[in-house]
């Protein structure tokens, strides 16, 4: 009997269900010899303007049964900035730990970069984010609000035990790729207790990896080297600010945020899966969107849930289709509709599944 995994499909806000249901189409293309029960979940900016309810606690209970989560993308134009990213995208990454937030970084052939002269043989590797600590956890607050006299302050806090699961998990992933440097980003020269202690854990973590390169870099010098030399980096390992910040910068080098992939990740647990686009409210259901991000998400999830020759498949059939150029939305100089990619990714994944 074939197995059955339960995945749930929480669409989101703006093209968040435009690029997710092309993601899902081209996931059910690739099902072979195991199936999918997909599990509609409604929240969103739409949902919370209705009900009030971002995502309720019953919900996040039932999402821990389940064997992974694909979701579009979150972020409403009416509704206030923070509400919807806190109350849902925060809310399950800290409720399901999802401490990895891992991002492969690859630019395809017959993709365009903005940097001049790099190509995909120079732009390969994954960044590794920290993805429940540092400023994030939501600690701070203001004094004399509304007044000349205000002050707003915001804590920043790393752990000993949050930086060693995230750098093991690095290292991990350094051997599994057959790579041999990692690359821990920080800013341990101001920032000296976070980072300090980030810096010392890298080190200790570092020295059961004899066959591994290890190297530090600050954040502000990282960027420039995104951009002037990124064939030199294989697994970066960085804190969750700067992680998010310099993840939007690799996303333009590999060709745009239309093709960067993501996976909020608990190894061994349910994870969640999601371009890292935002939800583009002003391109809504204009079938204009590159579906591309979701649909490599897609095959990551595939692979986290075990089926990893079916989410090589759906990585192959998108290297095809970025190779062919025929078929590929505006944002990759093209004139084909978010479906059009979605169907033809999905054709050329059932052509090698057979």
């Amino acid at each position: 009997m074939a197995k059955t995994y339960h995945i749930g499909l929480v669409g989101g806000d703006g093209v968040g269900p435009e690029v997710l249901r092309e993601g899902k189409k081209v996931v059910d293309a690739a099902t072979r010899g195991f199936k999918i029960d997909w599990v509609d979940y409604p929240y969103g900016g739409e949902h919370y303007m209705k009900t009030g309810e971002l995502l309720p606690d019953a919900a996040i209970e039932e999402m821990r049964k389940l064997d992974a989560i694909y979701l579009g993308a979150v972020g409403h134009p009416k509704v206030k900035t923070g509400i919807i990213e806190k109350g849902l995208l925060l809310k399950m990454r800290f409720a399901l730990d999802l401490y990895v937030n891992l991002r492969p970084v690859k630019l395809y052939e017959n993709v365009p970069t903005v940097l001049a002269g790099k190509g995909p043989k120079d732009i390969n590797f994954y960044v590794v984010r920290e993805n429940t600590e540092d400023f994030y956890i939501g600690s701070g607050g203001t004094v004399h609000e509304g007044t000349e006299d205000e002050v707003a302050f915001q804590i920043g806090t790393v752990s000993y035990k949050g930086s060693k699961r995230i750098m093991e998990y690095a290292f991990e992933l350094c051997k599994e790729k057959g790579m041999n440097r990692v690359t821990a980003v920080d800013k341990a020269n101001v920032l000296t207790y976070v980072y300090g202690l980030w810096r010392r854990v890298f080190e200790e973590v570092g020295a059961k990896y004899p066959n591994i390169e290890k190297e530090n870099n600050f954040v502000d010098a990282i960027t420039q080297w995104f951009v002037r030399k990124p064939e030199w980096y294989q697994v970066v390992v960085t804190p969750n600010m700067f992680g998010d910040i310099i993840t939007d910068l690799a996303a333009a080098i590999q060709g745009g945020m239309g093709m960067a992939a993501g996976g909020n990740i608990n190894p061994g647990k349910v994870s969640m899966f999601e371009p890292i686009h935002g939800s583009a409210p002003k391109y809504t259901n204009q079938n204009v969107i590159n579906p591309i991000a979701a649909i490599l998400a897609g095959g990551m999830m595939l692979e986290h849930i075990g089926e990893k020759k079916a989410g090589a498949n759906i990585e192959r059939a998108v290297e095809e289709v970025m190779k062919d150029g025929k078929v590929r939305t505006k944002d990759l100089n093209g004139t084909s509709k978010t479906s059009e990619v979605g169907d033809e990714v999905a054709r050329k994944v059932a052509k090698l599944v057979g």
